[in-house]
Formats: C-alpha cells, sequence, structure tokens
C-alpha cells in the first residue's frame, strides 16, 4: 500500500488540501471574491447615479430646448406683429402722402384755373378798353374831348368835397 502511486497521490492531495486549510486560502478566496463583488456593486450604484444624472441632464437640456422653441415661436410671432404694424403704419402713411399730393395739385389746378380766368379777363378787359378807344377817338371830336375832360374834372372835385 505503500508503494502504490495512487496511496501517495491521495497523501499529497491530503496534505495540499491541509496545508490550503492552514494557510486560509478559501478565507482569502472569498475575501478576494467578496471584494469584486463590492467593487462590481459599488460599479453598479455608480452606473446607476451616472444614468439617473443622465436622465436629469436629458431632461434639463429636453426642457431648455422646449422653451427654446416656445422663445423662437414668440420672437416669429412678435416679429409678424410688428411687420404688419410697420406695414399698416406705412401704407397708412403712403395714403396720406398721396391725399396731400392730390390736394396740392387739385389747389395748383385750381389756382391755374383762377389765373386763366383773370388773364381772360384781363385780356377781354384790354380788348374792351382797345376797343372803346379806338370807337371813341373815331367818334369824338377835340371839342367833345375838351368837354368830358372838364366834366371829369368837376366831378372829381365835386367827390373830393
Amino acid at each position: 500500500m505503500l508503494s502504490t502511486p495512487e496511496f501517495w497521490v491521495a497523501v499529497s492531495f491530503v496534505l495540499f488540501i491541509a496545508l490550503v486549510v492552514y494557510l486560509k486560502a478559501p478565507q482569502m478566496i472569498a475575501k478576494a471574491l467578496d471584494d469584486r463583488a463590492d467593487a462590481i456593486r459599488n460599479e453598479l450604484e455608480e452606473a446607476r447615479k451616472l444614468h439617473e444624472e443622465a436622465r436629469a441632464v436629458l431632461a434639463e437640456y429636453q426642457r431648455k430646448r422646449r422653451d427654446a422653441e416656445q422663445e423662437a415661436g414668440n420672437i416669429i410671432t412678435q416679429a409678424e406683429a410688428e411687420a404688419e404694424s410697420l406695414s399698416a403704419e406705412a401704407m397708412a402713411k403712403m395714403q396720406d402722402m398721396l391725399e396731400r399730393r392730390l390736394k396740392s395739385a387739385e389747389s395748383k389746378i385750381m389756382q391755374a384755373e383762377q389765373q386763366a380766368t383773370d388773364d381772360v379777363r384781363i385780356a377781354a378787359a384790354d380788348a374792351a378798353i382797345a376797343a372803346a378807344e379806338s370807337v371813341i377817338a373815331d367818334k369824338l371830336n377835340a371839342k367833345a374831348q375838351s368837354d368830358l375832360i372838364s366834366e371829369s374834372i368837376k366831378s372829381v372835385k365835386a367827390g373830393l368835397n
């Protein structure tokens, strides 16, 4: 029995197991495994925290994006309203300017008509005077002219007194 290899293998195995137990290898292995499990657990917890932080940051950026979109919409609405207001104001100013120009043109036309009427009256009066002068010059002799001048002077003197 002492000479068989199986016996010596069994004795070596028992001594190896005794040595491992004596050196507390199972506790060291268990401790190493426990430490590794704790490290993995801590990493998982940290990953969970980072995941929650990432969700919070994502939610904040989504909220900021929605706010920015809403603000952009408000800016567009305000710009459209301002453009409409400016357009209406420009149309009112243009209408006012057209009305003023129309009134000015009408006034100039009325002045031109009045001037033309006055010119026609003056021309008619000048023509009438010229015609009267020529008729009077043809029909009045020197004595009649002198009598007419004398009468005119008397009427002027009477009017002055």
